[in-house]
C-alpha cells in the first residue's frame, strides 16, 4: 500500500505560506530560472564558506518583522509579537492528527523552491518522534518529488558513529535534511559532535553544521525548553528556528494556529465518543481510590474516593485526608473501614506518589482497592471488541482496515516469560476468551469467516537487551531500549493497514503512547490496575488521524470518522479532564467563548470586503452577553442553543450577513459538539417505505446525474483584465537598509543603550542579477509565455521589476491568479456524463454507518433514514421545517459522497427536496447565512455558481436559502 497525500488542503497551504512569506523579498536562488547579469555565480540564498555551502539571508530584520506582522494579521493572530524581543523564532501550532509533519516537510521544499535555501535540520526530543519523522520522509518522498519537479535531496538521521556525514551535509550543493535528537548535541562533555576530529581536518563536527547556517525545525519544542536545550539549538547557528507543536509552552512569534476547536469544527480529525465502564452498586468492601496527592508548602493531603454512608445507603464520595485521618470517621463510620484505615504516610514526590494506611495497604496515585477492578478490565475488553466489530460492519466493502489499541501498564499482564519461552498473560487470556464469545454474536453481520482469537492480537514492547534473548520489558519510551519498538511500529505502518494481515488488536506499553500513531485506530482502551492518570490528549492522539483505505486514500466521512475511547471513568469525568488539558496545553477553553472568537470572519458591505477585527468581535460578544446567553467569563449557557432553535438569537444589523457564521463560531466552542457519550448513541435504520417508493426512485434518478466541466475564456479578455489589475497594484518598494545610532552605557546595573539619532533609511541599489520572470510566472499560473509577456507589457509596470524582482513577481502572480479564478468560474460549462450517476444503492450501504448521537438528531418519516443528523441549530431548524411542511413529500441531507466537481475542489450540496402540490418539483437547496452573493466568501460564491450550473445542466431547480421561509418551496 502507498499513502496518497492531498496537495490542496487549504489549511495546510495556509500554514506553509505563513513560514514562506516571512522571507518575502528574499531574492530567488541561482538556478535554471535565474539570469546572471553580473559576474557573480552564487545565489543570494547561499553563501560559500571554507567548510561548504550554507544558507544566506539577504533580508534585514526590519523587513522580516514587517512580513511577520502581515502574516499575523492575515491569520488572525491577536497576540502580535516582534523579532526584536523573540528573535528569529517562529511558532506554528497545529492540533495532533492534522498533518503537522507533512506541513513542515513541505515547507522545506517550498523554501528551497522559492528562495534556494538548502540546509535544514529537524531537531526532535525522543526516539519515537525521530522514527516518525524518518518514516514520514520515506512515505512522502515520491509525493514531494512529484510536486517539486524531481528535486534531488538527501536525508539522514545523525549518528555519532557516522559524524563524517556532516562534512557532506555542509559541502553539498543540493537540498539536505538532517534529523537529530536533542540529546545528541546538548551535552558538550559527552557528545562526539563537540570533539575535535582528525578525520575532519582537526575540526569539531558541529562546526560543519554551523557553517551551513541551517534552518532549524523543532518538532515538539515544549519538550526542549531547558536552558541547556536552548543553548544547544543556538550552537547550531540557525538562520531561523521554526517550532511546530500542538501544545507549545512558549509561542514565540506565533504565525499560524490550528487549535483543537478548529480541528474538530473542520472535521480534520475524528470525532470522539467515550464509552465509560464503571462499577455500580458494589459497596461490600472497603473501596478506596486515590485521585490526587498534593504538597502545598509542606501540608500533605490526599484526595480519595470512598463509599460514604448516607440516609440512602453507601454512596461514592470524594474526601480529602491528611496524616492520621481515619477513613472510618470519613465514611460516616462504615464498618468496612473500621480496621486499619488510618493514614500513616503520604509521599507527594512527582512520579512516586503513594499513601500508606495503618493496616499495611499502600496505594499509588490512580490505584484503587476493594472495587471490581478485574471485572472492569474484562468489561473494557468486551466493550472494545464489540465497538471493533461494529466499526468493521460499518466500513464493510470500503477497503478500510479497522485497528484497536490497548495500552497496558505492565508487559507481564500480557506476556509471561518461562524457561521454555513465553505464554499469554492474564490480559491476553481474557482477550481471547471474550473475543471468541463476542465474535459469535457478530458472526451474522459479516460475509466472511471470523478470524480466530489467537491470530488477531499481538504486542509491541521493547526488547530487554540486558536480559533474556527475546524478552520484553517495561520501559519509559525515551531510552535506547525503545529503538526496536519504534522501528517495528513505524516500519509496519502500511503493513498493519492491509486487510490481508490478520492482526487487528494491538497491545502496547502505556509509556509508549507517544510512538504509536496509526490513522486506522478506531478504538483505544487503557487497561490498568489503576485508573488512568495519563493525559487524555496523549491517549486519544494515537487515533485522531482520519483513516485510509487500501489504496492509501484519506477517507473524509463524518459518519465513519469516530474514535471510541473505552474509559474506566464516566463520560463527564473524561470530558472534564480533556477540557482541562486543552486549557492547560493550548489555552483553549471549550464551553467558554473568547472575546476575540469572531476575529477574521469576512463579509461584504457596499461592495467592499470587511474582516471582523478585535473591536467588532468584542461588540458581537457583548451583544450575546446582553441577551444572557453567556456568562461574564464567556461561559456558554444552554439558553444559547434554545435561542438559536427558537430563532430569538439576534445580532446587530451590521453583522446580519454573517449571523450563521457567528452561530457556528459559538457552537464550535461547545465540547459536547465534538465529544459524545458512546452509551447515548443510537443506531439509525432505513425508511423502507421511502426507499422503495417508485416516486422517490424517480426523484433520485433525476438529481443523481454526474457531469464533467470545461472552461472557456477569452485570452484577449484575460490579458486586458490582468494587465489592468497589475497596473493598479500597490507600489513595489526596494529592499531597505535602516541605520540608527545609540550610546552604550556600562554600569553596575548592566548595559543600557540610548537612541541618540533617529533611524535613517537607505534603499538598496537596483538588482543586476534578476530571475527569469516569464518562466517563474508560467510555473505559477500555467499560462503561455506569450500571454504572460503581453500582460506584463500592457500593465506598464515592468520598470518595477528591477526595483525588487521577487516582490514584483509574487505580486503579479497574485493578481493574475485572482483574475484567472474569476474568469474560470464565469466561463465554466457542465456536460452530462451519460450512464454515470450517484447510485441509489449507496444510500442503503450507508445504513451500516448510521450511529447517531441522541442529542443531534431530528426524527423524520420523510427521508431515507429515520433520523437526520444535524451539525448546527440552523440545520436543525431547516430539517424540522421540511418535516412539518405538507407540500414536502421527501427530503434528504445529501451524503458526503454526493459531490459536484468544480475548479476549486468538490462541492457537496446540502438538501435534496421533492415537493408535491399538484405538480411535482425536484429541487436542491443550499443553506447559507445570506442569499446575497456579495456577502458570501469568495470560494463559497464560486462553488454556488458552479453548483447552479451543474443542476441547470441536469434540469433540477437550485437555490440558496437562509431559512425554511425563504427557500421557495
Amino acid at each position: 500500500m502507498k499513502f496518497k497525500f492531498d496537495a490542496k488542503q487549504q489549511y495546510q497551504l495556509d500554514a506553509i505560506d505563513a513560514v514562506v512569506d516571512l522571507f518575502d523579498g528574499q531574492p530567488l536562488s541561482k538556478g535554471s530560472f535565474e539570469l546572471t547579469l553580473s559576474g557573480s555565480f552564487m545565489s543570494a540564498s547561499q553563501a560559500l564558506t571554507h567548510l561548504g555551502v550554507g544558507n544566506h539571508l539577504e533580508l534585514k530584520n526590519d523587513e522580516i518583522n514587517s512580513n511577520l506582522k502581515k502574516i499575523q494579521k492575515r491569520n488572525n493572530i491577536t497576540r502580535r509579537t516582534d523579532i526584536k524581543t523573540e528573535g528569529l523564532n517562529f511558532a506554528v501550532e497545529m492540533e495532533t492528527g492534522t498533518g503537522k509533519t507533512y506541513v513542515y516537510l513541505r515547507t522545506l521544499f517550498e523554501l528551497n523552491d522559492k528562495y534556494g535555501f538548502k540546509k535544514f535540520i529537524i531537531v526532535v526530543p525522543s526516539v519515537a518522534i525521530r522514527e516518525g519523522v524518518l518514516k514520514s520522509i520515506q512515505i512522502m518522498k515520491e509525493h514531494f518529488q512529484d510536486l517539486y519537479n524531481n528535486i534531488p535531496f538527501n536525508h539522514f538521521v545523525y549518528d555519532s558513529k557516522r559524524v563524517n556525514e556532516l562534512r557532506g551535509f555542509a559541502a553539498a550543493n543540493e537540498m539536505q535534511i538532517m534529523i537529530i535528537n536533542i540529546d545528541s548535541f546538548n551535552k558538550k562533555a559527552n557528545n562526539i559532535i563537540h570533539d575535535l576530529r582528525d578525520k575532519m581536518g582537526g575540526r569539531k563536527p558541529i562546526e560543519f553544521i554551523r557553517a551551513a547556517n541551517p534552518i532549524v525545525i523543532m518538532d515538539e519544542p515544549q519538550n526542549m525548553e531547558s536552558a541547556k536545550a536552548k543553548e544547544a539549538i543556538a550552537s547550531l547557528n540557525p538562520l531561523c528556528t521554526l517550532r511546530y507543536s500542538a501544545t507549545h509552552r512558549d509561542k514565540y512569534n506565533l504565525i499560524y494556529q490550528l487549535d483543537p476547536v478548529d480541528a474538530f469544527q473542520m472535521r480534520l480529525v475524528k470525532k470522539i465518543s467515550v464509552a465509560p465502564v464503571l462499577a455500580e452498586n458494589n459497596a461490600n468492601a472497603a473501596f478506596i481510590k486515590v485521585n490526587n496527592i498534593t504538597n502545598k508548602n509542606g501540608r500533605f493531603s490526599v484526595n480519595l474516593t470512598i463509599h460514604k454512608q448516607t440516609d440512602d445507603g453507601p454512596k461514592p464520595a470524594k474526601v480529602t485526608v491528611k496524616q492520621d485521618d481515619d477513613l472510618f470517621i470519613k465514611s460516616n463510620e462504615r464498618e468496612m473501614y473500621q480496621s486499619g484505615f488510618i493514614v500513616t504516610e503520604i509521599n507527594a514526590r512527582p512520579g512516586m506518589e503513594y499513601v500508606n494506611f495503618s493496616n499495611g495497604i499502600r496505594l499509588a496515585l490512580g490505584e484503587e482497592q476493594g472495587g471490581s477492578r478485574d471485572d472492569i478490565i474484562k468489561e473494557q475488553i468486551r466493550e472494545t471488541i464489540k465497538a471493533h466489530f461494529e466499526k468493521e460492519a460499518q466500513v464493510m466493502d470500503s477497503g478500510i482496515k479497522v485497528l484497536s489499541l490497548f495500552f497496558i501498564d505492565k508487559v507481564a499482564n500480557y506476556r509471561v516469560y518461562t524457561d521454555s519461552g513465553y505464554e499469554n498473560g492474564i490480559y491476553a487470556k481474557w482477550f481471547e476468551e471474550i473475543y471468541t464469545r463476542v465474535a459469535e454474536e457478530y458472526r451474522t453481520l459479516f460475509n466472511r469467516e471470523i478470524l480466530p482469537a489467537g491470530k488477531v492480537h499481538n504486542g509491541y514492547f521493547s526488547r530487554d537487551k540486558k536480559g533474556e534473548k527475546g524478552k520484553f520489558a517495561d520501559t519509559s519510551g525515551k531510552t535506547a531500549k525503545d529503538e526496536d519498538t519504534y522501528s517495528l511500529i513505524m516500519k509496519d505502518k502500511e503493513k498493519l493497514l492491509s486487510l490481508d494481515i490478520p492482526l487487528r488488536f494491538i497491545f502496547s506499553h502505556s509509556a509508549l503512547r507517544e510512538g504509536w500513531d496509526n490513522p486506522n485506530v478506531f478504538q483505544i482502551c487503557t487497561l490498568s490496575s489503576s485508573t488512568s492518570v495519563i493525559k487524555k490528549r496523549q491517549e486519544i492522539g494515537r487515533g485522531m488521524r482520519l483513516p485510509v483505505n487500501q489504496n492509501g486514500e484519506r477517507i473524509r466521512d463524518e459518519y465513519l470518522n469516530n474514535l471510541v475511547v473505552v474509559a474506566n471513568e464516566s463520560y463527564d469525568e473524561f470530558a472534564a479532564s480533556l477540557q482541562r488539558e486543552f486549557e492547560e496545553d493550548c489555552g483553549v477553553v471549550f464551553g467558554r467563548l473568547p472575546i476575540d472568537a469572531f476575529v477574521g470572519i469576512k463579509f461584504v458591505r457596499d461592495e467592499k470586503e470587511i474582516i471582523i477585527d478585535e473591536k467588532q468581535s468584542e461588540r458581537i460578544w457583548n451583544k450575546i452577553k446582553n441577551q444572557t446567553l453567556i456568562e461574564d467569563d464567556g461561559l456558554i449557557k444552554k439558553q444559547f442553543n434554545e435561542a438559536v432553535e427558537n430563532k430569538t438569537f439576534d445580532v446587530d444589523d451590521e453583522f446580519k450577513a454573517v449571523k450563521l457564521e457567528i452561530v457556528k463560531t459559538v457552537e464550535k466552542y461547545q465540547i459536547e459538539k465534538h465529544i459524545e457519550d458512546h452509551s447515548k448513541n443510537i443506531k439509525g435504520r432505513i425508511n423502507e417505505k421511502v426507499l422503495l417508493d417508485p416516486e422517490f426512485e424517480r426523484f433520485w434518478n433525476t438529481i443523481n446525474k454526474k457531469t464533467i466541466y470545461s472552461v472557456n475564456y477569452s485570452t484577449k479578455k484575460l490579458v486586458k483584465k490582468a494587465s489592468s489589475a497589475i497596473m493598479k497594484m500597490e507600489k513595489i518598494n526596494p529592499p531597505k537598509i535602516r541605520t540608527s545610532m545609540a550610546d552604550i552605557e556600562v554600569s553596575d546595573k548592566g548595559v543600557n543603550a540610548t537612541l541618540v539619532r533617529t533611524p535613517t533609511t537607505a534603499y538598496a541599489a537596483r538588482f543586476t542579477r534578476v530571475p527569469d520572470i516569464l518562466t517563474y510566472i508560467q510555473g505559477k499560473t500555467e499560462l503561455t509565455r506569450n500571454t504572460i509577456y503581453e500582460i506584463l507589457v500592457k500593465s506598464k509596470r515592468l520598470d518595477d521589476f528591477q526595483i525588487n524582482p521577487q516582490q514584483f513577481m509574487d505580486s503579479v502572480v497574485k493578481e493574475i491568479r485572482t483574475v484567472l479564478n474569476y474568469m474560470i468560474i464565469e466561463g465554466i460549462k457542465y456536460e452530462r456524463l451519460e450512464g454515470i450517476t450517484y447510485e441509489m444503492s449507496r444510500l442503503r450501504d450507508d445504513a451500516r454507518k448510521l450511529n447517531f448521537s441522541r442529542e443531534r438528531i431530528v426524527p423524520t418519516d420523510k427521508s431515507v433514514y429515520n433520523y437526520i443528523l444535524y451539525d448546527s441549530g440552523v440545520e436543525k431548524n431547516f430539517a424540522e421545517g421540511l418535516e412539518a411542511l405538507k407540500d414536502v413529500k421527501y427530503f434528504i441531507k445529501l451524503p458526503g459522497w454526493f459531490q459536484v466537481p468544480t475548479p476549486i475542489g468538490s462541492y457537496n450540496p446540502d438538501w435534496a427536496i421533492l415537493r408535491k402540490n399538484g405538480d411535482i418539483v425536484y429541487m436542491i437547496r443550499e443553506t447559507k447565512a445570506t442569499k446575497d452573493q456579495m456577502h458570501l466568501r469568495g470560494f463559497e460564491t464560486a462553488k454556488i455558481k458552479c453548483g447552479a450550473r451543474h443542476f441547470e445542466t441536469i434540469g433540477v431547480d437550485y437555490d440558496v436559502a437562509t431559512s425554511i421561509s425563504d427557500a421557495n418551496l
